[in-house]
């Protein structure tokens, strides 16, 4: 069998294997931080993270796809090791990326829910803070 074809299948299995155990620990250890953001709805936590699960596997799917070509061949066990490593290397950067972006992207929804949350007085304004003559502090007569 062609040098070429073996570093083909070796690199989909890796990059396959890789993909799926990175989107389960990210859906995994992402439901509560979803959970979070979405101010404890569980079902939309779970619909959120399951569709978000669907695009991290079509994107790097398609990426490992699509990088899977190589202009030389591989001729011998050396130029097989530099190329899986250059190409699994590109693979688990893209991966780190998509995982930061996806971070990013949550945690400016979780502030800014946060900040709407701040914005709530925690108790509800009591009559007499208003105007002048509307609580218990009189302004001192003037022109004494």
């Amino acid at each position: 069998m062609d040098l070429t074809v073996i570093a083909y299948v070796v690199y989909l299995l890796i990059s396959v294997a890789l993909t799926i155990w990175v989107a389960r620990t990210l859906s995994r250890n992402g439901r509560i931080f979803l959970a979070d953001v979405l101010k404890g709805n569980e079902k939309l936590a779970e619909a959120v993270n399951h569709l978000l699960v669907v695009g991290f596997y079509l994107v790097n799917f398609g990426f490992v796809a699509l990088y899977l070509s190589q202009d030389e061949a591989v001729v011998d066990a050396r130029q097989l090791f530099e190329a899986l490593s250059v190409k699994l290397g590109v693979v688990l950067l893209v991966l780190g990326v998509m995982h930061l972006g996806n971070v990013y992207v949550l945690n400016r929804i979780r502030r800014r829910g946060a900040m709407d949350r701040e914005q709530v007085p925690p108790v509800p304004p009591q009559g007499w803070t208003g105007g002048p003559g509307n609580g218990p502090w009189t302004a001192p007569a003037s022109g004494a």
